[in-house]
């Protein structure tokens, strides 16, 4: 056989191992058919492929399937051990920090009280926060590490690695090159919601739209299997868009954005700061507590209808309020429905299934996503 040959069967063994390695990521626990049927392989090849990625500790058969006559087939899935990604989620007064093995699984998460400064203390002392971290983490070498995410409430250009503007945080055009060389890790940026959105969608190929109830309301649109950007890094600004004429203000100095009506900070004031007692205060029907929420789900779902309205797809609420968004589900499809011209349901409204630090988690599966796109090669290490 030639070497053009050779250089050919080699190309398309590797295209077959990311192939499967993305529908193993996918689909969490698979069989050696379904691989074989889902990707239209042959069963030598993906006996062979299976065989090699065991062999080099990539991915572990875990038990078996329920018998639907004759033997039972093996369930494959990636290793839960073989290397680790990082994230950070930096807030005006918090940072959250999580660890994501190459499952895709969340393994460790802290939440921190840290007031953001733009000044070199503050990002040295992020730094020995994650290596703290990192120290007490299930991660037993640092060479494990893929990488470390860091997101903003903010516009990132990550080409330039510049956060170009926040409001949350209150700068603009802030250079991030000199936070990448204070860490010893590859690391990338992102916005805060489009990175909770990448946690929620980066498995699926559904369009749909994630609106982002936190501090700040923010969104991300998931377009054609991505996160569509926009021509200057600002789309799925869904904070400020108009809700109401003459309305209460916002932060941004307008009035009548959708985050002044739909932030989690209007809920959590209300309880001295705390998200989680504001929700133990509606299930003792505390009345303030019923009020404020009951005038909150009407304004949610006139912006949940807008957005399917423009969108025509699903809408995933995150953020902090969607991590306790399930229980109050349908009330919330109620109240959208009455203002929907063209749907007879509302099944296209979705909770999160990422509940708690969603946007940490998100940019840390970007590292696990770029591994399995282009680094399972033979003989590369991590």
């Amino acid at each position: 056989m030639d070497a053009g040959m050779k250089n050919q069967e080699k190309k398309a063994d590797l295209g077959s191992r990311q192939r499967i390695l993305k529908y193993i990521s996918k689909e969490k626990e698979v069989s050696r058919n379904e691989i074989a049927k889902g990707l239209s392989l042959s069963m030598p090849t993906v006996l062979a492929m299976t065989k090699e990625l065991i062999t080099e500790g990539v991915i572990e058969e875990v038990g078996a399937f329920e018998s639907t006559g004759g033997r039972r087939a093996k369930k494959l899935t990636l290793s839960g051990s073989l290397g680790y990604s990082a994230g950070i989620d930096i807030t005006a007064n918090h940072i959250g920090m999580v660890v994501v093995n190459l499952r895709g699984e969340v393994t460790e998460k802290i939440r921190l009280r840290m007031k953001f400064q733009n000044t070199l203390e503050y990002f040295e002392n992020l730094v020995k926060k994650m290596d703290d971290f990192l120290a007490d983490s299930c991660v037993q070498n640092r060479q494990q590490i893929f990488g470390i995410g860091i997101s903003f409430p903010g516009i990132i250009d990550r080409e330039k690695e510049i956060l170009v503007r926040s409001h949350a945080l209150q700068v603009e055009n802030v250079s991030l090159k000199n936070i990448s060389q204070m860490f010893s890790f590859p690391v990338l940026y992102e916005n805060d919601a489009n990175s909770a959105a990448w946690a929620e969608m980066r498995n699926t190929s559904k369009d749909a739209v994630y609106l982002s109830l936190s501090n700040t309301v923010g969104g991300a649109i998931f377009l054609n299997g991505r996160i569509y950007e926009g021509n200057a890094y600002r789309s799925a600004e869904f904070g400020h868009m108009l809700l109401k004429i003459n309305g209460r203000h916002c932060y941004c100095g307008r009035v009548g954005c959708v985050d002044a009506y739909c932030s989690a900070k209007l809920l959590s004031d209300a309880a001295g700061g705390n998200l989680t007692r504001f929700f133990q205060e509606l299930d003792e029907k505390n009345k303030k507590f019923l009020h404020i929420w009951d005038e909150y789900l009407e304004d949610l779902a006139l912006t949940v209808n807008n957005l399917r309205n423009i969108f025509d797809s699903d809408v995933i609420l995150g953020g902090y309020v969607g991590g306790f968004i399930e229980k109050y589900m349908g009330d919330l499809r109620k109240r959208v429905l009455n203002y929907s011209m063209f749907d007879q349901d509302v099944t296209y409204l979705k909770g999160c299934q990422v509940k708690q630090e969603a946007s940490a988690a998100g940019i840390a599966m970007k590292f696990i996503d770029y591994y399995i796109e282009s680094a399972f090669l033979p003989n590369k290490s991590i």
